[in-house]
């Protein structure tokens, strides 16, 4: 339950606004606990993020403040109820994105981080940003999906979940993991071994990201009866993939030729997710396949373009900072080259 009253009179109009009072009930079945971490931790770190005095008695949450920032730090704690209400566990980390997602104001965190695609060994995998939360939707209503966004994003991370899931609910009876190798000249003919043992380091990622999801036994037996297939892009040409959870990583490194043949494998009952950062372009020579595609395909139905950004990067703090950072010399770079 949650009251609201202002304290003192209003002013007129053109003058700041008394502040507000705001009383939340939380529910007598939850833990409080749960809510503000072990010796209020949360409750503290949320004083530190906002103004409003937040006092705490019993089941009751009082909040005094202006309106506007009173508002948002009850919306804050009714979306932490509600993810306790749900199971979910609250840290420090959940929380200062439920913070940063309010107050973007494009999605309700409790739907974000509720929305768990898959469970490991106790594990739970799952959207932590809007951003993320918008990737994952796109994937399950459409064919194909483009996930384009700097490292940390989760783009092959979540597409990888979502494959094993469609595949544990046998709505595909096959994962087909595929990368180009962009060394695949001369330089990777001079690499000792077999074809595969060439080629396996750049296929290495996509079998860390398996072998987090699945047990590595397990996704051995399903490799070796082909229904797990990790193999190079070249691998696709000439095929027709049906019934499948097909996944293209690293795509910014194939040729618009590649990219097309690539697209024009799918097949009945399938689901293609393509990955890939357009400003980490490895390929020696000539233009990304998928700089090029977009101008193509972007608003053919069946098919979306999903922007993840440096706020949607899920790994160190740290990450975050150099992704805003280098974006912002680019942006700079390029409006020097303009003027």
């Amino acid at each position: 339950m949650i009251e609201s009253k202002a304290i003192g009179r209003g002013e007129n109009e053109g003058h700041l606004l008394e502040p507000t009072q705001i009383r939340l009930v939380v529910p007598p079945e939850l833990n409080m606990v749960d809510l503000l971490g072990q010796e209020d931790l949360l409750l503290r770190l949320i004083e530190d993020q906002f103004e409003s005095v937040i006092s705490v008695r019993g089941n009751q949450i009082t909040i005094k403040g202006m309106p506007a920032e009173s508002q948002a730090v009850s919306a804050l704690f009714t979306e932490m109820i509600s993810l306790v209400e749900k199971g979910e566990q609250l840290t420090p980390e959940n929380i200062e994105r439920t913070i940063e997602m309010l107050r973007l104001g494009d999605c309700s965190p409790s739907a974000v981080f509720s929305d768990v695609l898959l469970t490991h060994k106790g594990k739970s995998i799952r959207p932590m940003t809007s951003g993320q939360k918008h990737y994952v939707d796109a994937i399950r209503k459409n064919t194909v999906t483009f996930g384009i966004g700097p490292a940390g994003t989760g783009k092959t991370y979540l597409a990888m979940a979502m494959a094993v899931e469609a595949l544990k609910h046998r709505e595909v009876g096959r994962i087909i993991l595929t990368r180009p190798a962009v060394e695949a000249g001369e330089s990777l003919g001079y690499l000792p071994g077999t074809l595969f043992e060439k080629v396996d380091p750049y296929l290495r990622p996509l079998y860390d990201a398996l072998f987090d999801m699945m047990d590595v036994e397990k996704s051995q037996q399903l490799t070796d009866k082909g229904v797990i297939e990790i193999a190079p892009l070249a691998f696709m040409r000439g095929r027709t993939l049906n019934d499948s959870f097909i996944i293209l990583d690293e795509a910014q490194n194939t040729s618009p030729e590649q990219m097309k043949m690539f697209l024009t494998r799918l097949g009945f009952g399938s689901r293609v997710v393509i990955t890939g950062d357009v400003t980490q372009v490895d390929r020696p020579v000539g233009q990304s396949g998928l700089r090029v595609v977009r101008d193509i395909l972007d608003g053919v139905s069946g098919i979306e373009f999903v922007d993840l950004k440096a706020r949607d990067v899920v790994r160190h703090k740290l990450v975050q900072r150099i992704v805003t950072a280098y974006t912002q010399f680019e942006e700079q770079k390029a409006a020097k080259s303009d003027d």
